[in-house]
């Protein structure tokens, strides 16, 4: 398979590690704005940047190259991204983490909102930590998991920061040097605290998860997402 790394930073170099020992080919290595020719590719990954993910992707889709990407802080534009897909019939995942760890991570979330949605007098509330380097606050995987909650309980939003309402989820952002990514969920009350908490111990993890996106999208149509590659349900 001949794989386009559009973002060729640390996440990008880890995915070209992992891809190459899996038998793929590096065909394009783009930073920032370089000029490329797509179509050298099978399919494109990309972790970019917020203001270069939207035009990575659209370059993409336009040229029938399916297309992963792990690029935060763009998703106002996700939905022109899922109907320009739709109408070129090509392939496309977004995913805010692509670590497997974290997509079960991600059901066990949601699974416990579901249960704490009935109990009184806990109210929910999340931490991220990463490293000093990225851009985005909250993280996207903090947003996933707000979002989880909110599908599955009375809360109608998350805020960034420590105050905590009847109807918001708050979200504390830290960012602490050569950290891969920490999220943790609190439910607290007057009398104890639930936690679950997901640990990144490298950045493997979710190069490992974006080169299986990658394999698994070859000679689909349509927009997906971890649950459909990793098949849960």
């Amino acid at each position: 398979m001949k794989i386009a790394l559009l973002g060729y930073g640390r996440m990008g170099k880890e995915i070209e590690k992992i891809a190459v020992s899996r038998g793929h080919e590096i065909v394009i290595r783009k930073d920032m704005d370089d000029v490329i020719d797509i179509t050298l590719a099978d399919v494109a990954i990309d972790f970019s940047i917020p203001n270069s993910a939207f035009n990575n992707i659209t370059n993409c889709l336009n040229n029938d190259i399916p297309v992963i990407s792990g690029t935060t802080g763009w998703l106002e534009k996700y939905d022109d991204a899922v109907a320009l897909c739709k109408k070129q019939q090509g392939g496309f995942i977004y995913a805010s983490n692509f670590s497997v760890g974290v997509n079960i991570f991600f059901e066990v979330n949601k699974q416990l909102a579901k249960m704490m949605s009935t109990i009184e007098n806990y109210n929910v509330s999340m931490e991220e930590i990463h490293h000093t380097k990225k851009l985005d606050a909250p993280s996207g995987t903090a947003i996933t998991l707000a979002e989880g909650v909110i599908e599955n309980s009375s809360k109608k939003e998350w805020e960034l920061g420590s105050i905590s309402s009847e109807e918001n989820i708050p979200i504390v952002a830290k960012r602490i040097p050569d950290v891969p990514g920490t999220h943790s969920v609190w439910y607290k009350s007057e009398v104890d605290t639930i936690e679950i908490k997901h640990t990144a111990h490298n950045r493997k993890g979710f190069a490992l998860g974006a080169v299986i996106a990658a394999e698994w999208i070859i000679g689909k149509q349509g927009v997906f997402s971890m649950k459909d590659v990793l098949n849960i349900s």
